[in-house]
């Protein structure tokens, strides 16, 4: 049987979405702390990338950063 052609109209066509991991914060804090105090160059690449927190999380560090003296 010969196959079947399909007229493609960009519409069909899903966006794969990027494989998610969960980890808890007390697993990669200590990592990243670490990488920003070694100012690791790894960090820069995924400067851009979108995290997800919790929003009480989101909360507590907006808090935080408007109440540190800044450097």
């Amino acid at each position: 049987m010969r196959p079947r052609l399909r007229i493609f109209t960009g519409e069909d066509v899903g966006v794969a979405e990027e494989p998610q991991v969960s980890i808890r914060l007390d697993e990669i804090a200590p990592i990243l702390c670490d990488a920003v105090r070694w100012d690791c160059s790894w960090l820069t690449d995924f400067a851009d990338d979108e995290i997800r927190i919790s929003e009480d999380l989101y909360e507590i560090l907006t808090a935080y950063s408007h109440l540190r003296p800044s450097a």
